[in-house]
C-alpha cells in the first residue's frame, strides 16, 4: 500500500538507518527483518530490496509477509549472480527498503559497484532505507581488524557514508553468546563451525570487535554532539562524561597530579584522563624535557592520552582546551614560586585558570616541589668560554679608555645623562661578548671614570651631591642585572644543547638495540662519537676485545674503567678511553653509558648461560625418556622375534602351521623394530635441523585421500569435509602424508566406537589448514605442549603405542614445510589436530588481464579469491 505519510511527488531526501554489528552472525539482517514488519504492521509502505539469509531458517521466517522486489540476474563468465534491482525499487517507489550487506561489491552490469552506492541513489529518491553492516568493513577500521583476526577484508564502505546516516545502532551479542549460537548452528553450516570457532570466531577477537564496533559508534555520538553544539551557537560545557584534564608544566610534580588525576576520572564508569602540555612559540616553556617524556610515558599506562598545544597564553590555551573536549575538571599544581615571587609578580597562572574555567572544577594539588623557586640563581663563575671572556675583557680595556676620551672631549654642561647611558652601552656590549666576569670589570671600571672625568669634583673619585652617588649606585646595578641576564641565557642555550646531544646519544643507543645491533657495540660506538675520542675499546677481563670504535692510541688508553661486577668481585669488563679528558658533564654521561654496558654484558652472559642450561636440560630429559621408552618398546618385540628364531631352530620337530606362525611373529617383530628405529633416526634428524624437505604445489584433498588409502579407512570411518576451491599447498607430499597419517592413526585410537573421525579443509589470510576431529576424551590444555615432545605417551602402555614419537615427528614434519601443528578442543568433546600450510603463490585465473579500476576485474578477483561468504567470514 502507498506510504500515508509520504506526499505524493515529494522529493526531500530519504533518512538512512544502519545496524552496525560486530561480527557475522549477531542479527542485524534477523533485527532489520523484524523492524520492518513492525512498521508494516502499522501501515508503512515497506519493501525488501535485497536480503541474504545465509539458510538460517529463523531469518528467512522473518521475511515472511514483506513484500520483496524481486533481484536483478547478472551473468558472468557462465556463473549467474543475483543482485538488487535498483531500477525496479525505484520504479516501486516504497516508503522503506530494507537493503542487506551496505558494503556488498555488485555483479559486473550493475548499475553501480558497490551497493552503498544504490542505498545512495534510494535515498536521494526520498526513500528511506534500513541498512545493515559489520564494523570490518568500515574503511578506517579495516588494518585495525586485519590485526586483530589477520583477515583482509575485500569488501568496504567509507566512513562518511556511515557517518552521514540519520541513525546507527548497534545490534550487541556477547561474544560468548554469539559462539554458542555459532556452535548451534544457527550461523553457519555445520562443516563450518568448527573452523569458525577455531579463526575468526575467537572468544578474544569477537571481543575486540565489539569492543571496537562500541567506540566507534561512541566516537559518532560525540562528534555529533560537537557538530549540534557548533551549530546551535553553545560554549557552555557539556559534561556527558567525566573528562579530567591536567596540566603538565615539566616539573617533577607532573607525576602527582598524573596519578591524582588518574584516581579522580577512575571514580566514574567511562572516565577520560587527558594530559596537557602548553609550550610558548619559542619552545622554552618546559622546565625539563626529560621529565615531560617520562609523564607521557606515565600517561599512556594510565590509559590516558598526551596533547602538546602552543600557546603564549598558557591559562587561556589551556582552559579553551578544556572547554573544546568537555571537561568536567582540571587538575593543576601548587605554584613552585616562593611567596617574595608571588608577591612581586602576582597570584600566577593558577589563579587565571580558576577565573577563566566556568563550570568546570579546578584541583590545586600540592606537591613537594612548591615555593622552591625562592633562591637566587648563582653568579659566580662565567657560562661562556675562556676565549670570548678575553675577548670581551679586551673590549673593556680598548673601548673604555677610547669612550673616556671621547666623552670628555666633547663634555658640555649637563651632559652627565648621556655620559652615563654612553657607559651603560659599554657594559651592555661587553657582557653580550664576555658574559658576566668582564661585564663586572667593565662596570665598576667605568663607574670609577665617570666618578673621576665627569661628577663634581672632578678628576677626583668623591662625590659632592648625594643625587650623583644614587644614580652612580644604580648604574652599577643595571650593569651587573644585565651581566646576570647574558651569562644566564648563555648558560641555558649550552645546556639545552648538551641536554639535547645526551637525548640524541641515549635514543640513538636505543634505537640501535631495539633494531637488533649488538648493545655493546651500539654503545661503544654512540660513546665515542659523543665524547670526540679517537678510539675507545671494551675489553674482557682476559684482554679480548668485546666491541672497538676508531683508533686506539699506541702508547695506551688515557682512562681505563671497569665496568660492572662479576659474582667475585671483579670486573665484567674494562672500557678504555682514548683521548681528551672528560669534563664533569662528560664522566655523568660515561657513568650511564659504563651503566648500561654492564647491564648489556650481563644480559648476554645470563642469556648464553640460560641457553647451555637450556639445552643440558632438554638433552638430560630425552635421553631419560630414551631409556624408558626402549626399556620397554624395544624390548618386547626384540623378545618376541628372538623367541620366534629359536623356535625357528627346532623346525624338524614343528608342523608347516607353526613354522609359517613363527616366521610372521619374527616378520611382524623385525618390522616394528624397524619402524620404531626409522622413527628414532627421523626425530633425530628434526631435532638435529637436517630434515629434507621439498617443497611443491600439493593438492591438499590429495594427500588426505592418499593417507586414507594407506590406512585402508573408508566412509564408514571418516567424515570428509573438503574445500573444492581450496587452492594449492606449499608443502612436500610425502612428509604431509606422513603427518596426516600419524594424526589419523591417532584420532582412530581415541574415537569412540561408532563415532567417525572428520577431516576437513579451508583457508584463513594466506593458510590452508588441514583440520582431524575426533570425539574422545580429549587432552588437558596443561598437557597439549607435552604431548608434542618424543617419547610421551601419556600413560598409554600397550605394545602398539611405539615410542611416542608420532605428534613429534608431525610437528617436527610440518615446521619443517614452513607450517604449524596446533591441538584445540573439539566442540563437543574431543581434540582436534590442525595442521596449517602457506598456500602456493598461485596466479588466480583471471587477474592476469585485470586492469586499475575495472569493476568487472574486481568482481571477478572478489568471487574467485578468499574474499567474504556468508556475511563477511572469509571462506
Amino acid at each position: 500500500m502507498p506510504d500515508e505519510t509520504r506526499e505524493v511527488g515529494s522529493t526531500s531526501r530519504g533518512r538512512l538507518r544502519v545496524l552496525l554489528g560486530a561480527a557475522p552472525g549477531v542479527g542485524k539482517t534477523f533485527e532489520m527483518l523484524t523492524e520492518g514488519r513492525h512498521l508494516a504492521e502499522q501501515g508503512r509502505d515497506v519493501v525488501i530490496g535485497f536480503v541474504e539469509t545465509h539458510g538460517r531458517a529463523a531469518t528467512f521466517a522473518q521475511t515472511s509477509g514483506l513484500a520483496q522486489v524481486p533481484r536483478a540476474v547478472f551473468t558472468h563468465r557462465g556463473v549467474s549472480l543475483e543482485e538488487m534491482d535498483l531500477g525496479a525499487v525505484l520504479a516501486r517507489r516504497p516508503g522503506l527498503a530494507l537493503v542487506d550487506e551496505l558494503a556488498h561489491t555488485n555483479a559486473p552490469g550493475s548499475p553501480n559497484a558497490k551497493r552503498w552506492q544504490d542505498v545512495q541513489e534510494l535515498l536521494a529518491a526520498g526513500i528511506d532505507v534500513v541498512t545493515t553492516v559489520n564494523v570490518q568493513h568500515i574503511e578506517s577500521l579495516n588494518d585495525v581488524v586485519e590485526k586483530i583476526t589477520g583477515v583482509v577484508q575485500q569488501e568496504t564502505v567509507p566512513d562518511a557514508v556511515v557517518r552521514d546516516a540519520d541513525e546507527v545502532e548497534v545490534v550487541d551479542l556477547a561474544p560468548q553468546s554469539l559462539r554458542d549460537r555459532l556452535s548451534a548452528g544457527q550461523v553457519y553450516p555445520a562443516e563450518r563451525i568448527d573452523a569458525a570457532l577455531s579463526n575468526y570466531f575467537r572468544l578474544g577477537n569477537l571481543t575486540a570487535l565489539r569492543e571496537l564496533a562500541l567506540l566507534w559508534l561512541a566516537d559518532e555520538v560525540d562528534s555529533a554532539l560537537r557538530t549540534y553544539r557548533t551549530e546551535h551557537g553553545i560554549d557552555s560545557a557539556w559534561q556527558t562524561r567525566e573528562r579530567v584534564v591536567v596540566a603538565l608544566t615539566g616539573g617533577a610534580e607532573g607525576e602527582t597530579l598524573l596519578r591524582r588525576g588518574a584516581r579522580i576520572a577512575a571514580r566514574s564508569a567511562g572516565g577520560e584522563l587527558l594530559a596537557v602540555h602548553v609550550t610558548t612559540q619559542d619552545g622554552l616553556r618546559a622546565d625539563r624535557p626529560g621529565a615531560l617524556t617520562a609523564q607521557r610515558g606515565l600517561v599512556e599506562s594510565l590509559g590516558g592520552s598526551y596533547h602538546q598545544l602552543v600557546g603564549d597564553d598558557v591559562a587561556g590555551t589551556l582552559v579553551e582546551f578544556a572547554q573544546s573536549v568537555d571537561a568536567s575538571q582540571i587538575v593543576i599544581g601548587v605554584s613552585r614560586h616562593s611567596r617574595i615571587a608571588a608577591a612581586l609578580t602576582g597570584p600566577g597562572i593558577g589563579a587565571e585558570i580558576i577565573r577563566r574555567s566556568g563550570d568546570i572544577d579546578v584541583h590545586i594539588i600540592t606537591h613537594a616541589a612548591a615555593g622552591r623557586r625562592g633562591a637566587l640563581p648563582a653568579i659566580t663563575g662565567g657560562a661562556l668560554g675562556w676565549r670570548r671572556q678575553l675577548i670581551g675583557l679586551g673590549v673593556a680595556l680598548v673601548g673604555g679608555p677610547l669612550l673616556s676620551w671621547l666623552l670628555f672631549t666633547l663634555r658640555a654642561p649637563g651632559s652627565i645623562t648621556s655620559e652615563v647611558l654612553s657607559y651603560q652601552l659599554l657594559v651592555v656590549v661587553v657582557a653580550l661578548i664576555g658574559g658576566i666576569r668582564p661585564a663586572l670589570f667593565a662596570a665598576i671600571l667605568s663607574g670609577f671614570t665617570l666618578d673621576f672625568l665627569f661628577v663634581e669634583p672632578l678628576f677626583t673619585v668623591t662625590i659632592a651631591d648625594p643625587l650623583h652617588a644614587l644614580a652612580l649606585a644604580l648604574y652599577v646595578v643595571n650593569a651587573v642585572l644585565v651581566s646576570i641576564v647574558v651569562d644566564q641565557a648563555a648558560r641555558r642555550a649550552r645546556a639545552a644543547r648538551r641536554a639535547s646531544s645526551e637525548a640524541e646519544l641515549l635514543a640513538a643507543v636505543a634505537g640501535n638495540v631495539l633494531r637488533g645491533d649488538s648493545a655493546p657495540t651500539a654503545l661503544v660506538s654512540r660513546a665515542r662519537e659523543a665524547f670526540g675520542l679517537s678510539g675507545i675499546r671494551l675489553l674482557s677481563p682476559n684482554g679480548e676485545t668485546i666491541a672497538v670504535d676508531g683508533e686506539p692510541l699506541p702508547d695506551g688508553p688515557t682512562e681505563s674503567v671497569p665496568v660492572g661486577a662479576a659474582a667475585d668481585g671483579s670486573p665484567r669488563a674494562f672500557l678504555e678511553l682514548h683521548g681528551a679528558d672528560l669534563d664533569a658533564a662528560g664522566r655523568r654521561l660515561l657513568d650511564a653509558i659504563v651503566a648500561q654496558l654492564a647491564a648489556a654484558i650481563e644480559h648476554t652472559d645470563l642469556r648464553e648461560t640460560a641457553k647451555e642450561a637450556a639445552v643440558l636440560a632438554e638433552t638430560d630429559q630425552v635421553r631419560s625418556a630414551l631409556l624408558s621408552a626402549l626399556s620397554h618398546d624395544l624390548r618386547r618385540p626384540l623378545a618376541a622375534a628372538v623367541a620366534a628364531v629359536g623356535g625357528l631352530r627346532g623346525a624338524h620337530r614343528l608342523s608347516a602351521e607353526d613354522r609359517a606362525e613363527l616366521l610372521a611373529t619374527a616378520d611382524e617383530s623385525l618390522a616394528t623394530l624397524s619402524q620404531l628405529v626409522t622413527d628414532l633416526l627421523d626425530v633425530s634428524r628434526v631435532q638435529a635441523g637436517v630434515l629434507a624437505v621439498s617443497l611443491g604445489r600439493v593438492d591438499a584433498g590429495g594427500v588426505v585421500v592418499a593417507a586414507l588409502d594407506e590406512l585402508s579407512l573408508g566412509p564408514a570411518d571418516v567424515e570428509l569435509a573438503l574445500d573444492a576451491n581450496l587452492p594449492p599447498l606449499k608443502a612436500d607430499p610425502v612428509l604431509l602424508q606422513r603427518v596426516l597419517v600419524n594424526l589419523l592413526t591417532n584420532a582412530m585410537k581415541h574415537s569412540p566406537t561408532g563415532r567417525r573421525v572428520i577431516v576437513s579443509t579451508s583457508s584463513l589470510g594466506g593458510q590452508a589448514e588441514i583440520r582431524v576431529v575426533d570425539r574422545g576424551e580429549g587432552i588437558p590444555e596443561s598437557q597439549r605442549e607435552s604431548a608434542f615432545l618424543p617419547f610421551q605417551r601419556h600413560g598409554d602402555t600397550d605394545n602398539t603405542t611405539g615410542l611416542g614419537l608420532g605428534l613429534a615427528l608431525s610437528r617436527g614434519f610440518a615446521e619443517g614445510m614452513g607450517g604449524t601443528l596446533t591441538a584445540e578442543d573439539t566442540p563437543g568433546g574431543g581434540l582436534t589436530m590442525v595442521v596449517s600450510l602457506p598456500l602456493a603463490d598461485a596466479p588466480i585465473p583471471g587477474l592476469e588481464e585485470r586492469k586499475v579500476g575495472d569493476p568487472e576485474a574486481e568482481f571477478d578477483a572478489l568471487r574467485t579469491s578468499n574474499g567474504d561468504d556468508l556475511d563477511g567470514e572469509p571462506r
